[in-house]
């Protein structure tokens, strides 16, 4: 048996306050003086992916004194650089028993910053070893066993780089029986083709081993390279004399002599130039590879050899622009393999929207010249012809692949063509690509959709042509994974995709935009992502099957291709009892849907204008369109809008928005027939916000709980639906000490005193008493206030004031005391020494 799983590192972070923290850190955000270090705030640094396929992190900061475990005594304090309060010392069992219980409440909430579902890792386990194990018959398959480990935290990652981690295995019956070896890095991984499983027919040996193996691209050599465990005893110095042979049915066809220790059991050989009946046997996975050490006491290892197992997909989509002529006719090809381990190669190839009738349906290799195809597979027999015209499906098996026509299977170097009565040479054509195992189970057990231009209402002439796979889990969070073939190279740059949901497939009205999602992670013509605040209307066409994915392309931004999805498990999210989308979990962004009787019971929903709303969600208050609410455990935050600085010469006002844009008949003088083309009224839905914008306009980002970051504005481009945002660039100062005027500001700048001397004309001005703005407040001159921070609350221990016009805050300078445990009673700003309370 093998265990195989697929890593890809990731080695990016987060940057808060001037530093720099890896995916998955945690600390307690420093403000600053006068704020310091904020105790009760546990900040994490999650891992995110963009839509380039790109890892990035997010900081996502929560309040931890809400979780503090109830302290054991009467009179409990609050010490020094701690959050929650505990009992005093004196009683020394308590205490540590409290100290056990708070490490141990602390280590599960650590655990729950973890928790997140767009960070996952892929681990390849290339290594076998059947330590204590009861090693099965040696002609028994092979066994794939493939999963995801989600959240590995840091060191764990270090330790994988390191090769410092190891896989088990036990079965479930008696926990003396397993399998273990170390995880490595192998460069043979990419070239393997063949591979063989290596056992002991010794129950308990502790031996075993696996060989990769490729053959040369021109000449019948077979190359491999073995790995072995427990071959040679530990402790071993000497070189020891292996013999490796190539038996079919007990019968030695080749041997090979080498030496190997227990420090360096590896090593790589090739066996040259195999005969017709050997790659025939290597084809049918009927060649046994055996390693066998000389002496008295010989021991023995040895597995069959088959064509590569792995999780991984063999799939192609066929398209008209990839075809011997390329054409532009608006069908779509779809097929999906699986090659079993005595060299049968099953096929399931789905064609609609083709000119005419097919005739021809064959897997091939790259032709030497456009004029001579190199045909090895007819499959035409196994085609049948749907109802609708130009569709249909073929379902069979190949039952006698070749040897080299397994290796260039698994290299990515065949084709699969479809020829039709007006194309009879080709109209269709793909290449036979592995897709890498990514967790996700609708590869396995469903077929994927077809995107086709003729799908496209209306029809569109396109070379271009894909599929998708779409799956909904037990969260409601839907996953997609689409590839698209036939594009041009200057197309792959404008790729996007949507998720549309409508009651025919096509209608597409204006209305559609309150039911369509931008579909992010496109990387080149490939794509894979996770929707998680998925709406109601949105899931019921899922489930109905009136629901599609629409690609659209800088040519085509109205759609390029289009396939109509359904998905299962629907059930599970009970479309007919759900209330509004709310956000449960603050650090994991688990979305689903709550029954209204639900949210009245739940302790942390808030009430707001005669509505209850769940912990986490945001919504748009009735009493003004241009704030935005959102529930923070029973507290109602409400933002107003932040408009950001236009940068056009005319500007106007509209009625149905809160902010002003750039008058576009005004503008339109200076804009060129290219960028209205470019610049589609398509729109851009922001998941900050849950809010539709019209293309180009640009607004500062909502992040709930801290509102609108006055540091980044964000633009909608209307050409792809993308939304793009930036990082506001703050002016050089010349003076040496800039200030922040008030803490939401982005950039600081230069204080009173060392800035130029005001003209006459400002001079009279800035006459008169000036007010300062401290977050959405402002006050008087002299004013003094204490200052509220999100998530903490009113800071009583820090006093603001303003200053003509400048904001100044200080926090209370504590005295020196003499004791060593110091407390801090609830509601005082300094610690006090514990003889004053205590006797």
């Amino acid at each position: 048996d093998t265990i195989g799983f697929q890593f890809k590192p990731l080695f990016f972070g987060c940057s808060f306050g001037g530093r720099f923290y890896s995916l998955e850190d945690t600390w307690h955000p420093d403000l600053g003086e006068p704020f310091g270090v904020m105790h009760c705030v546990m900040c994490h640094c999650e891992p995110q992916r963009s839509r380039r396929g790109k890892v990035f992190g997010k900081v996502s900061c929560r309040n931890m004194k809400q979780d503090c475990p109830d302290p054991t005594c009467d009179d409990p304090v609050l010490l020094p650089g701690h959050c929650c309060k505990t009992c005093p010392k004196g009683n020394a069992q308590m205490q540590t028993k409290e100290a056990e219980s708070l490490f141990e409440f602390f280590q599960e909430k650590d655990d729950d910053l973890h928790k997140s579902y767009n960070d996952r890792s892929y681990i390849s386990s290339e290594e076998n070893s059947d330590r204590d194990s009861a090693a099965g018959e040696t002609q028994d398959t092979p066994h794939n066993i493939c999963g995801v480990w989600k959240n590995l935290p840091k060191s764990h990652l270090r330790q994988l780089e390191a090769e410092q981690l190891r896989v088990s295995m036990t079965t479930a019956d008696n926990k003396k029986e397993e399998i273990q070896g170390k995880i490595i890095k192998h460069r043979a991984l990419f070239a393997e083709t063949f591979s063989a499983i290596l056992t002991s027919d010794e129950v308990h040996s502790g031996m075993g081993g696996i060989a990769m193996l490729t053959l040369s691209d021109t000449e019948n050599n077979l190359h491999f390279i073995l790995i072995l465990q427990g071959l040679v005893p530990h402790g071993t110095s000497v070189k020891v004399p292996v013999r490796v042979k190539l038996l079919y049915r007990q019968h030695l066809l080749r041997e090979i002599q080498a030496n190997i220790s227990a420090d360096d059991p590896d090593f790589a050989e090739v066996l040259a130039d195999l005969n017709s009946r050997e790659l025939f046997w290597l084809s049918r996975g009927q060649l046994q590879i055996s390693v066998e050490t000389e002496g008295q006491n010989s021991r023995q290892i040895s597995g069959y050899i088959s064509g590569k197992r792995s999780c991984d997909t063999l799939q192609s989509v066929m398209s008209s622009g990839s075809a011997l002529t390329p054409g532009k006719t608006g069908g779509v090809g779809s097929a999906v393999f699986t090659l079993h381990h005595n060299g049968s190669l099953d096929f399931q190839v789905l064609v609609a929207g083709l000119s005419s009738a097919v005739v021809g349906m064959t897997i091939e290799m790259k032709p030497r010249r456009r004029s001579k195809r190199s045909v090895l597979y007819d499959i035409t027999a196994d085609f049948s012809a749907t109802e609708e015209r130009g569709s249909g499906r073929a379902l069979g098996s190949c039952g006698r692949v070749e040897a080299r026509h397994i290796h260039m299977l698994l290299q990515n170097e065949l084709f699969i063509n479809i020829a039709t009565a007006e194309q009879q040479e080709s109209e269709l054509r793909g290449q036979i690509r592995m897709l890498p195992y990514n967790g996700l189970d609708a590869r396995q057990t469903e077929l994927p959709v077809p995107l086709a231009g003729q799908f496209v209402s209306p029809p569109v002439r396109t070379g271009a042509a894909g599929h998708a796979w779409v799956s909904v889990d037990e969260q409601c969070h839907l996953h997609y994974e689409i590839v698209v073939n036939g594009l041009s190279k200057s197309e792959d740059t404008s790729v996007s995709a949507h998720l549309h949901g409508l009651a025919e497939i096509g209608e597409m009205d204006d209305s559609s935009t309150n039911h369509k999602r931008l579909l992010t992670g496109f990387y080149g013509q490939q794509a894979q992502g996770v929707l998680k605040d998925i709406s109601v209307e949105l899931l019921r066409h899922l489930d109905e099957g009136t629901a599609y994915i629409q690609v659209s392309t800088k040519m085509n931004p109205r759609g390029e291709i289009r396939g109509r999805v359904s998905t299962k498990n629907i059930s599970i999210c009970e479309l007919g009892s759900r209330g509004e989308v709310v956000e449960e979990a603050e650090f994991d962004d688990l979305v689903f849907v709550r029954d209204p009787a639900e949210l009245r019971k739940d302790p942390h929903t808030c009430f707001f204008e005669g509505e209850h709303h769940a912990h986490g969600s945001q919504w748009t208050p009735q009493y003004n369109t241009c704030f935005t609410c959102t529930c923070q455990k029973k507290t109602v935050i409400c933002d107003p809008v932040i408009c950001p600085a236009l940068s056009c010469p005319h500007t106007i006002q509209p009625e149905d928005q809160c902010c002003p844009i750039c008058d576009e008949k005004k503008e339109s003088k200076q804009t060129t027939a290219a960028e209205k083309v470019e610049g589609d009224p398509e729109g851009c839905y922001f998941e900050g916000d849950q809010k539709m914008h019209a293309p180009g306009t640009t607004w500062h980002p909502f992040v709930p709980p801290f509102g609108y970051i006055k540091c980044a504005v964000c633009t909608c481009k209307g050409s792809t639906g993308e939304v793009h945002c930036e990082k506001l660039t703050c002016p050089p100062l010349t003076c040496s000490r800039p200030i922040r005027r008030n803490p939401s500001d982005c950039c600081k700048e230069c204080p009173a005193e060392d800035t130029p001397p005001l003209e006459d004309d400002e001079m009279m001005q800035a006459d008169g008493t000036r007010h300062c703005k401290f977050g959405n407040n402002y006050y008087q001159n002299s004013e003094h206030w204490h200052p509220r921070v999100p998530l903490v609350g009113e800071m009583k221990c820090i006093t603001c004031w303003c200053d003509h016009g400048v904001t100044k805050c200080q926090k209370k300078q504590c005295p020196l005391l003499s004791c060593s445990n110091p407390i801090r009673r609830e509601g005082k700003c300094c610690p006090e020494c514990i003889g004053k309370f205590w006797c």
